[in-house]
């Protein structure tokens, strides 16, 4: 296989921010008078977009259009303000970045997390890793596993879907893989289980990151 480059998802791939996400939505969850959910929950609420957050995080009978929109708002300025308070890199993550680049190989990043957010991330994490290209949510454009961001995302590399592989923690992000032509590699370090990615259409399992530097 002779890819030219590799797309990763954000949360639970490269960086590890479950425990900010988690304290964010508790505090929101809290000032609305909802009760909070133990942080290993998160890997399970998290990877569909805020949006899908929002509504998961509620109690079942406070589900309401109006309920979710005023959660969504409480998240969104909580985590804006606690973003990168715990948030680390996952071991290994940036030196593969760093091989990848030297490898001449093109990277990227296509996530469900809000642009701006990814943006700062980015910015905060991995000030060094000129990435070729990186899509956010925003709004408008169908979030994961719909394959619209990944397209975009590797018109602007100049790759085909079948020169790319796509990295992720989840059944999602196996999905997107599938649904653009990409090939996926799921990871053992982030939030879902093996089995999670393996039904999703995983084409590899890896437990280091630097296991993908190997396939160049």
């Amino acid at each position: 296989m002779d890819f030219k480059a590799v797309l990763f998802d954000l949360d639970g791939t490269l960086l590890d921010t479950l425990a900010d996400i988690a304290g964010a939505v508790n505090t929101a969850l809290s000032g609305l008078g909802y009760p909070q959910h133990p942080v290993s929950a998160y890997k399970y609420f998290v990877g569909e977009g805020i949006r899908v957050l929002a509504r998961q995080v509620l109690p079942n009978d406070k589900k309401t259009p109006e309920n979710v929109a005023a959660c969504l708002a409480a998240i969104s300025r909580e985590y804006a303000k606690g973003l990168i308070e715990k948030t680390r890199p996952f071991d290994g993550v940036p030196g593969l970045l760093q091989e990848l680049i030297t490898k001449k190989i093109k990277i990227g990043i296509v996530t469900n997390k809000p642009q701006e957010l990814t943006n700062r991330s980015i910015r905060e994490f991995f000030p060094g890793i000129p990435f070729n290209v990186v899509i956010g949510e925003e709004k408008g454009r169908p979030i994961k596993p719909d394959p619209a961001g990944p397209l975009m995302a590797l018109q602007a590399i100049s790759v085909k879907p079948s020169e790319c592989i796509y990295v992720g923690d989840s059944g999602v992000d196996m999905q997107t893989a599938l649904n653009t032509g990409m090939f996926g590699i799921g990871v053992l370090w982030g939030f879902r289980a093996k089995e999670e990615l393996l039904t999703a259409g995983a084409k590899k399992i890896i437990a280091k990151p630097g296991e993908i530097g190997d396939l160049f």
